[in-house]
């Protein structure tokens, strides 16, 4: 039970006062609209320094007021904890309304709380790593390999400046700097690659063989189609990297951006050889995204060595009795558990001895004894 408690002060709907978080397994249950996802998202939010469900930190504000804080005792070791405060304040004018502090110190890069509480979520939007957009995969593989690789971050960071600024000579036809931009983005874009080509392999160790035994289908696989790529090996050097760059020069003057790299990655799940999610029920696609997460929160048990929390966010709903019993067996091991429910829901079968239930109604947080 590292997480021990949060306060409230001003946050989305939830009452002002300090919730009691000692539990391995703590349970939200309420109808919809009553403030079960904007608990997990405060554990989220202290975690990480921002949401899962918004960009705009003014909408974690309570309506009508100017501010919120959040605030949170986590246990590092049996006789050690760490505290963790966020707040926001609109009414700062000098561009600082954002405050994160870690041990009574001021954060001032995000990465540094990363291995704090390292979460993993489970929310119904994660539906877009399978069916969604492109780029949305690319996130989820960047956010595994985030959660306990820092230089990573720093990586991905500095090769979107290098794109951005690379966009924008190609965009105004100034081509002066386009050798410097190509040195630079194959440097940190062959990493990127390589990161991400070994992921997907130690995923795919994981991955295939939970979902053959829960769905009972086997043969599914993720495939990682990288945008730069040789005979020779789907992991270029450098120098090979920067000859597909020149390759594609005067296909990124004619489209005036960048056509080649990290940016333009695939990722696919398939089976077989073929494209699996064109041929998928919706319920395998729900079963695909969640055993995503899953496998999520398994490699990163393996790679840090360290236990993640979990946060399920109405994620069971779609599922059968059967499905959901395989998917609730199949977590590794953790820290702790958060979960959400509505009032009908069997939640009664997934608790153990210790359990906290919370009833959440309008904000308003009581335990059920």
């Amino acid at each position: 039970m590292p997480l021990l408690s949060v306060s409230f002060a001003n946050f989305r709907n939830i009452s002002d006062g300090v919730l009691d978080l000692m539990a391995r397994e703590v349970f939200f249950v309420g109808e919809n609209g009553q403030g079960k996802s904007n608990l997990l998202e405060s554990v989220y939010c202290l975690a990480y320094g921002t949401s899962f469900r918004t960009r705009s930190d003014v909408e974690m504000v309570r309506r009508g007021e100017s501010a919120f804080g959040l605030k949170c005792l986590f246990r590092r070791s049996e006789s050690e904890a760490d505290s963790v405060a966020v707040s926001f304040d609109t009414a700062r004018k000098d561009g600082q309304r954002k405050r994160i502090v870690k041990n009574g110190k001021t954060v001032r890069d995000r990465k540094e709380l990363v291995s704090t509480m390292p979460c993993v979520l489970f929310c119904h939007d994660d539906l877009d790593f399978v069916s969604g957009e492109p780029e949305r995969r690319r996130f989820f593989l960047d956010q595994c390999l985030s959660m306990f690789d820092s230089p990573y971050i720093d990586t991905c960071r500095n090769y979107r400046k290098v794109l951005k600024s690379r966009n924008l000579a190609l965009k105004s036809l100034d081509y002066s700097m386009l050798d410097v931009f190509d040195l630079q983005m194959a440097e940190f874009g062959v990493q990127i690659q390589k990161k991400r080509g070994d992921a997907v392999f130690k995923f795919n160790q994981i991955f295939g063989r939970l979902y053959e035994e829960i769905t009972g289908i086997d043969g599914v696989s993720i495939r990682y189609s990288p945008s730069w790529k040789t005979e020779r090996s789907a992991s270029p050097s450098v120098p090979e990297a920067l000859a597909i760059l020149s390759e594609k020069r005067d296909a990124d003057r004619a489209m005036q951006t960048s056509v080649s790299g990290p940016h333009r990655d695939r990722i696919r799940f398939v089976r077989s050889g073929a494209d699996f999610v064109s041929t998928a029920s919706t319920g395998q696609r729900r079963l695909l995204a969640i055993l995503l997460r899953v496998s999520q929160a398994i490699f990163f048990e393996h790679s840090a060595s360290k236990r993640p929390i979990l946060l399920m966010d109405d994620v069971l709903l779609e599922l059968d009795p059967e499905k959901r019993r395989r998917v609730i067996s199949s977590l590794p091991e953790y820290e702790q558990l958060f979960c959400t429910f509505l009032p009908g829901e069997p939640y009664e079968k997934y608790a153990r001895e210790g359990t906290r239930i919370y009833s959440v109604e309008g904000g308003q947080l009581n335990e059920r004894v």
